[in-house]
């Protein structure tokens, strides 16, 4: 198994969620109103799954190891704009979650603003996803040995290892902060 393996059938995860983000927005439509538990899912997925477990282990293992390679132009400009895509969908994510906020704190004229980021997460992912799956998981794996590609795919099992160790950590000691009212 290649490393990028694992990264592309994560990608097939996270496509799972565009289709009832689209039936959301639809409802939310229809209906002028906003379910705020569908939005903290889908910020938690997104925060949690996609960026990071499945952009921390692109980021901070696979573009590392790639950052050391004599990467041609084409490559070295792609991983950037995967870098930037990141960052956009971080920062679309937080926005989501605002407008989320404003909303059920009594400003209606938000509902557009929660379709919209939806809309941006919904059209953003499909294609970001075919970018790294077919232009460049698999031809920048050429850059790496046989004994690069293992190690680095131990990397992504430890990886995943300690990511639920870590988002229930952070969870316990949100839920300590609620408690001592601290919020």
């Amino acid at each position: 198994m290649l490393p990028v393996d694992l990264l592309v059938q994560e990608h097939r995860i996270i496509e799972r969620m565009v289709p009832p983000i689209k039936k959301n927005i639809a409802r939310m439509k229809e209906t002028n109103e906003v379910n705020p538990n569908f939005i903290d899912v889908t910020v938690d997925f997104i925060r949690t799954y996609a960026d990071h477990c499945h952009h921390g282990k692109e980021e901070g293992v696979l573009f590392r190891e790639l950052a050391k390679k004599s990467l041609s132009e084409e490559h070295a400009a792609t991983m950037r704009e995967l870098i930037e895509e990141h960052v956009y969908a971080r920062k679309t994510t937080r926005n989501l979650e605002s407008a989320k906020d404003r909303f059920i704190n009594g400003n209606p004229e938000t509902l557009k603003d929660v379709r919209k980021f939806l809309t941006d997460l919904a059209e953003f992912y499909p294609k970001h996803i075919e970018k790294e799956d077919t232009k460049f998981f698999y031809p920048v794996m050429a850059y790496f040995t046989p004994q690069e590609q293992e190690t680095m795919l131990q990397e992504f099992y430890d990886f995943d290892r300690k990511l639920i160790h870590e988002k229930y950590t952070k969870t316990i000691a949100e839920m300590e902060k609620m408690a001592s009212g601290k919020h």
